[in-house]
């Protein structure tokens, strides 16, 4: 005689199966989800390289030069951060020099 089969327990074997998968799938996603969370903490990349300087402008004429220089005193001068010894001391400086 043959027995009948519990179709229960067929149900639950199989049943078994498939939540298996589905908390195997579940594992991996977390893990994927745990290594995308990890990259976003990791060091930031280094800052990109700053762009070549210019070259400095080609040399003015020396005389052109020193006014410049005489004028940027007299600016000093004008503002009150120099006072008249000191302007004077600084022109003869650049007369000299």
């Amino acid at each position: 005689m043959l027995r009948r089969r519990r179709p229960v327990l067929g149900a639950a074997m199989m049943g078994g199966a498939v939540m298996a998968g589905r908390a195997s799938g579940r594992r991996k996603q977390q893990e994927q989800d745990m290594e995308m969370q990890q990259q976003q903490y990791a060091a930031p990349p280094p800052p990109p390289a700053p762009p070549p300087q210019a070259a400095p402008p080609p040399a003015a004429a020396p005389g052109s030069d020193l006014v410049s220089q005489i004028k940027q005193l007299s600016d000093l001068k004008a503002a009150g951060a120099l006072t008249d010894a000191e302007f004077e001391a600084a022109k003869q400086k650049l007369l000299a020099g």
